[in-house]
């Protein structure tokens, strides 16, 4: 189990021996911004209270623990640790080698499980029950509901809705906090400032440190704490200030008219560019920026002032690059990758080249030094297949001649699978067909100039400094960067034939070749006539045939 730093419990249940260690985190928690504490890829740290709670369903003794990704904020500031099934408290049991129990398993992937079992992978998905007792076998939705009902019978427990928004915390105070326009009369009622008076800025400052007595540091600047009024009435202003969100939570329209001094933005700019195609960022920030933001703009949307109810239109969170240990990259595990070693060695193009061809953009996956040796391999194999290395000039067989039919479908087939891959940010499967072509392209003895050039038009996104020196050994004066998008041809990127696999009852037994526009009745006949195909059928029944369109066909028999 873990809390929050600053539950309340906290100093009740630290035993003697931890009392030191555990005061000295909660300062140290003190310090840092919610953003800080939760985010993804920081190292876990913690300290053990010295106390245990027990579990009401087996009655086992669960050690409790103080760390700073839990927030007092969020929920009761108090988590039931699973780390064999969230990847932040995984993090957590690996750094303090504490037990980790799984009791979920994947459904169909032994490989996962059996790594879940030994407490190797943080299996995060629904799955069939484990280690749960009477519960052992139920799938994730079932288990769910069974065990919230026995809690609530034995009164152990209850549902309850859990929303993602927190109380926002004002505790933490500091100069730099947004300040409120708010002023405190002597009779205790409170005003606004006059519209004239806006905005209100914070005062100059040598010392912006807090006061002993917590107060905002702002309260210790008497010329901008005490305010006289046009009638003579003495007020203070608000010394409170916001925890540093409030601009981050419309910046992006700020952005819009940032020079505008008579209004926030201006409505016609709004209406114009609103709302935001693509926000790239850590997972952290969909229950913290992320969900402010959205509370803001939908209540600047009831009030008028923007034309879309929602900010942003897409979402997509990167993942983390592991060390090649497939462990987070921190200085004590000595993992850590070095850009600048990376690119001394490879080359800046190399280094920018593995990042995407390492999977998916949202996934988190390892760092491997061999896989930036084979995209720099890549990069090498196609530079010499347009450069004379001795000389440094283009190559003879580079020539002005007219692609023939294959060279034309690879090329028209790379540019479609490049602009759609930009397109679903899948620039891992981009690149793999990029090195498709570039294989097709060493084997030709004339390599067409005219290919090469559109070539490197798709490959400049992703390796622009080998791009832009060949686009100018092949004679062109000015840059890619104003060079138009080349289109593809669909009828140029058709295949004319495709391989198919032919199954019998689900295992491959042969290929075969065919028209890609053969109809689902050709491609059946050519299937059944297959030599090793026929063997297998033989004396059956042929209850149906099964074509899946350009990856195969499969053979039913009773």
């Amino acid at each position: 189990m873990v809390l929050a730093p600053e539950h309340p419990i906290v100093d009740d249940i630290t035993t003697p021996a931890q009392k030191q260690a555990i005061e000295d985190y909660k300062k140290l928690a003190s310090t840092k911004s919610d953003l800080d504490r939760t985010d993804l890829a920081k190292d876990k740290s913690g300290v053990f209270t010295g106390a245990y709670a027990i579990n009401p369903v087996n009655e086992i003794k669960i050690p409790i623990w103080i760390s700073d990704y839990v927030l007092i904020s969020y929920g009761t500031g108090a988590i039931m640790s699973v780390p064999a099934h969230d990847d932040r408290d995984f993090e957590f049991a690996k750094k303090f080698n504490l037990p980790i129990i799984p009791v979920v398993e994947p459904k169909d992937d032994k490989a996962i499980a059996e790594k879940v079992e030994k407490g190797e992978y943080c299996f995060s998905g629904e799955g069939i029950a484990i280690n749960s007792g009477e519960f052992t076998g139920l799938p994730t939705a079932d288990f769910k509901e069974k065990i919230t009902n026995w809690l609530d019978e034995k009164g152990l427990g209850k549902k309850a809705v859990n929303y993602k928004l927190r109380d926002w915390l004002f505790s933490r105070q500091r100069y730099w906090g947004e300040p409120f326009p708010l002023l405190h009369l002597e009779n205790g009622s409170i005003i606004a400032l006059n519209e004239n008076d806006l905005p209100l800025t914070l005062p100059e400052t040598d010392n912006f440190k807090p006061s002993d007595s917590g107060q905002s540091p702002l309260a210790k600047i008497e010329n901008w704490l005490n305010v006289e009024l046009p009638n003579g009435h003495k007020a203070k202003r608000e010394t409170n200030t916001m925890p540093q969100w409030a601009g981050s939570c419309w910046y992006y329209l700020r952005y819009l008219d940032p020079k505008n001094d008579r209004a926030a933005w201006e409505k016609e700019k709004e209406k114009y560019w609103m709302p935001v195609d693509l926000y790239i960022g850590g997972a952290e920030h969909a229950v913290l920026h992320l969900l402010y933001s959205r509370f803001w703009h939908k209540l600047l949307f009831d009030l008028g002032y923007v034309s879309t109810p929602e900010p942003f239109k897409k979402l997509i969170n990167q993942g983390m690059i592991l060390g090649e240990d497939n462990q987070k990259m921190s200085k004590s595990r000595g993992n850590v990758v070095n850009p600048d070693k990376v690119i001394d060695d490879y080359g800046a193009d190399s280094m920018r080249l593995y990042e995407m061809f390492m999977g998916p953009l949202e996934s988190t996956k390892p760092w491997s030094m061999q896989g930036v040796e084979g995209v720099h391999r890549f990069l090498n194999k196609f530079w010499r297949c347009v450069v004379d290395e001795q000389t440094g000039k283009l190559l003879s067989s580079v020539k002005d001649v007219e692609a023939d039919e294959e060279t034309q479908r690879l090329l028209h087939q790379s540019i479609r699978k490049v602009t759609q891959n930009i397109e679903t940010f899948r620039f891992n499967t981009a690149i793999s067909q990029m090195m498709i072509f570039v294989n097709h392209l060493i084997k030709l003895e004339a390599k067409p100039k005219k290919a090469i050039e559109t070539f490197i038009l798709i490959l400049s996104p992703f390796a622009p400094h080998i791009a832009e020196e060949l686009w100018h050994l092949l004679g062109n004066k000015t840059t890619l960067a104003y060079e138009p998008w080349p289109q593809f041809d669909e009828n140029l990127a058709k295949e004319k034939e495709i391989e198919l696999a032919v199954q019998v009852l689900g295992k491959i037994k042969d290929k075969i070749v065919v028209p890609f526009d053969a109809d689902e009745e050709e491609i059946k006949q050519k299937a059944l006539a297959c030599e090793k195909v026929a063997s297998s059928i033989a004396g059956k029944e042929i209850k149906k045939i099964i074509v899946i369109k350009s990856r195969l066909v499969n053979i039913v028999t009773g």
